[in-house]
C-alpha cells in the first residue's frame, strides 16, 4: 500500500484547506495510506474521516521557549521526526513556508517531496528575501503543483521544468445540488473578511446601484479581521437594510444556490473554489482579473461569466447592470457557468492529482 503524507497549517475553514481535505478522502477511498500532518488544530476546521491519522507536528510550549533560531531547529526536528516515523512515499505540501520546511526536513530521505503554491507567489512569499528563498528551495523539490501560468513565471526556468498546473476539483455538495430556477434579487460573495478580498470595492459598487434597483440586496459570507471596517462602511453609505455580513455558514450552496450574481473582488487569487461552486450552481459570476490569473482561467469575458479590473468599482457597477438589464444574457451566463462541473469534476481532477504523485 502507497504512503502518503500531506502538510499543512491546519484545516481551518479557506479554499486551499478543503482542497487538501478532499485530496485526503479521496487518497484514501483509493486505498492508499493517508496521513494528514498539521502544524495546528483550531477550530471550526474541515471534519475528516476518523480512519484518516491526523498527526500534529507543533511542539509542545515547553519545548519552544528559547530564541527563534533555536525553535525553528527545534520545529525542524519535530517534522524530520514525522517524516522518519511515517516514511512516506510522498510528501504533498500546500502553502507558503510549509513548502520550504517539507523539502528542507525530508532532505535526504527516500521520500519524494511535492509542493503546491495556491495563489499569486508574492503573496505566499512576501518581500524579495522570502522570494529569493522559495525560487532557491524549490529546485530541490520533487514535484511543483502550481495553479495558473501567472504562478509558473515567477519561477525559474529550472522549477518550471518541474512543475505542473493541477486545478481544484469541485466540492461534491456542489454537483449534486439542484438548480435553482426562481431567483431572488441577490448578489453574494464568499471570503475571508480581509484586505485581499477587497469587500469594500464590492460594496462601494453596490452603492452605485442601489437606488437604481431598490429590491436588490447584497450579502457577504465569511468572518475576518475587517468585519468592524465592513460594517462601518455599509453604514456609512446608509445601506443596512440592504447589505447583510451574517459570518460563516456550513451549507454555502444553500445559502447562494438563488442569488442572481455571485462576485468575487480579490486584488489577487489562485484558483478560486468560490468562483468554481457558483458557476456549478449556474450562477452569473463577476470577478476581478486578477494575478496570478485564476479568475481569467475559469471565467471567458462574456460567454461564462464577467472579468472587472482589479479595484475598479465602476466597472463592477456596471456589470451589474449588464446582467440585471438584460434577462437573456443572464440566462446564458447560468447555463454557460454550469459546464464547469464537467471540466471539474471531482473524479476527473483527483485522478489527474493521483496520476502526477505516482509519477514521482
Amino acid at each position: 500500500m502507497k504512503r502518503i503524507v500531506l502538510f499543512i497549517s491546519s484545516l481551518q475553514k479557506g479554499g486551499s484547506e478543503r482542497v487538501m481535505v478532499n485530496l485526503a478522502e479521496y487518497f484514501h477511498r483509493r486505498r492508499y495510506d493517508v496521513i494528514l500532518v498539521t502544524q495546528y488544530r483550531l477550530e471550526e476546521e474541515y471534519p475528516i474521516s476518523p480512519e484518516i491519522r491526523r498527526v500534529c507536528s507543533e511542539p509542545d510550549e515547553s519545548a519552544l521557549q528559547g530564541g527563534r533560531i533555536r525553535n525553528f531547529c527545534v520545529r525542524f526536528g519535530a517534522l524530520r521526526e514525522i517524516w522518519n516515523a511515517y516514511k512516506p512515499d510522498v510528501i504533498l505540501s500546500f502553502l507558503g513556508k510549509n513548502n520550504l520546511m517539507a523539502v528542507a526536513t525530508a532532505a535526504f530521505l527516500p521520500s519524494k517531496v511535492a509542493v503546491s503554491v495556491r495563489g499569486e507567489p508574492t503573496m505566499e512569499y512576501e518581500g524579495r528575501l522570502m522570494q529569493m528563498i522559495a525560487r532557491f528551495v524549490f529546485r530541490f523539490a520533487d514535484g511543483v503543483v502550481l495553479q495558473t501560468e501567472g504562478a509558473r513565471a515567477f519561477f525559474p526556468k529550472a522549477v518550471q521544468k518541474k512543475s505542473v498546473i493541477l486545478s481544484n476539483p469541485l466540492n461534491e455538495q456542489f454537483l449534486n445540488k439542484r438548480i435553482c430556477e426562481e431567483r431572488e434579487d441577490l448578489i453574494v460573495a464568499a471570503g475571508r473578511l480581509d484586505e485581499n478580498k477587497n469587500h469594500a470595492m464590492l460594496i462601494h459598487a453596490f452603492a452605485k446601484i442601489a437606488e437604481e434597483y431598490p429590491a436588490v440586496k447584497l450579502v457577504i459570507y465569511g468572518e475576518g479581521a475587517l468585519r468592524t471596517a465592513l460594517e462601518t462602511l455599509v453604514e456609512e453609505k446608509g445601506l443596512g437594510g440592504r447589505i447583510s455580513l451574517p459570518g460563516n455558514v456550513s451549507d454555502v450552496a444553500d445559502h447562494i444556490c438563488k442569488a442572481r450574481i455571485f462576485t468575487l473582488t480579490s486584488n489577487t487569487e489562485g484558483m478560486p473554489n468560490s468562483i468554481m461552486e457558483a458557476m456549478a450552481l449556474g450562477i452569473p459570476v463577476i470577478a476581478t482579473d486578477c494575478p496570478c490569473g485564476g479568475p481569467s482561467a475559469l471565467i471567458e469575458d462574456g460567454v461564462n461569466g464577467l472579468l472587472v479590473p482589479v479595484g475598479d468599482a465602476f466597472a463592477l457597477a456596471d456589470a451589474f447592470r449588464r446582467i440585471f438589464e438584460d434577462r437573456e444574457f443572464e440566462l446564458r451566463l447560468r447555463e454557460n457557468a454550469r459546464g464547469i462541473t464537467e471540466k471539474l469534476s471531482p473524479d476527473r481532477v483527483d485522478g489527474e492529482w493521483e496520476a502526477y504523485l505516482n509519477t514521482l
